[in-house]
């Protein structure tokens, strides 16, 4: 599935520590961008603000400029700013004197599902285009990486046009409550349930196979990893949070250092094995088109719109998450 770069001194084992590297830094980041207010400003609005300088200036020659990186890292800082500003913008009203909180602002909250709609639909776009224009293979002119198109790119594209499509209640979306554990006040999503961010992160991941063969050891394996496990545990129902602010972190340091996944010992490549693009991306779409048929057969039996309310308020992992809610 991946061939690591054994000529350059590469060992599984030292490209193992490198991924168990890269996990625990997008865990340890994402830690503290969500638990301190300030740690979220710094790097999602300062750090951001300060790369770009660098990007199309001193680091023009080195760093990605195609529309697709540039895309990606500004619709994910996008998003982190979006998400934060819905956490904790509020205030007082002058002719009132009510208070006020843009978490509570309906309009405000279809924020997060348009801005995850339209990162999925990128990737959505690069899969058609890589399947069109490089069937039987070919060399990225933006990336200089070898990419084989073929019929799995339709499959996984059409597994995140499905993916948009079942994402509901985002009307429920609510901040958790501060506590001595944990002040982080982060988004929750209830209705955003496993079984959506597992076929999310499949479809995801047979992208980045798809896409990026060169980068998906990393940016698909390790990056989907860590906010799915953070959602699982110490940050239970803020998915979409945790996926928006370790896609950011990753692609600042994968645009300010791009050598690091794309030469040298550590960089890990595709073995461009069609079988295993083709199962990977079959899964892809079987699990969304999973989720879709669950998602028809909720609305028809509970009578609930998905997308102008919340469709799984039954279940016991939606009511887990939300009991966290304030």
């Amino acid at each position: 599935m991946f061939t690591f770069n054994y000529e350059a001194g590469a060992s599984m084992l030292s490209v193992w520590l490198v991924w168990i590297m890269v996990f625990a830094i997008l865990f340890g980041m994402n830690e503290l961008a969500r638990r301190f207010k300030i740690m979220g400003f710094i790097c999602f609005i300062v750090l951001p603000a300060t790369l770009s300088v660098l990007w199309f200036t001193v680091l023009s020659d080195t760093t990605y400029t195609d529309w697709f990186h540039l895309a990606k890292v500004y619709s994910s800082t996008a998003g982190c700013i979006g998400f934060w500003c819905i956490r904790h913008l509020h205030g007082t009203n002058k002719k009132t004197g009510k208070e006020w909180r843009l978490a509570d602002n309906k309009i405000a909250l279809c924020f997060p599902p348009l801005i995850l709609a339209v990162n999925i639909l990128e990737a959505v776009v690069r899969d058609f285009q890589v399947g069109l224009q490089y069937a039987g293979g070919g060399t990225l002119a933006d990336e200089a990486m070898y990419v084989l198109g073929g019929s799995w790119n339709f499959m996984n594209g059409i597994a995140g046009i499905l993916n948009i499509i079942t994402i509901t209640g985002w009307f429920g979306i609510c901040i958790r409550k501060v506590t001595k554990k944990d002040g982080s006040k982060d988004m929750l999503w209830p209705d955003m349930l496993w079984f959506w961010i597992i076929a999310y992160d499949l479809w995801n991941f047979a992208y980045t196979y798809n896409c990026l063969p060169g980068h998906s050891w990393y940016c698909g394996f390790a990056l989907l990893l860590a906010p799915t496990i953070c959602a699982f545990t110490v940050g239970k129902g803020a998915w979409l949070q945790h996926r928006a602010q370790t896609l950011a972190i990753w692609c600042m340091f994968a645009q300010t250092v791009p050598s690091f996944i794309d030469e040298g010992k550590f960089a890990v490549s595709s073995s461009y094995n069609s079988t295993i693009m083709f199962i990977v991306s079959f899964l892809a779409l079987a699990s969304n088109v999973a989720v879709l048929i669950y998602m028809l057969y909720k609305a028809a039996k509970t009578k609930r719109n998905p997308y102008l309310g919340e469709l799984y308020t039954d279940l016991k992992k939606y009511q887990e998450v939300k009991v966290l809610a304030e």
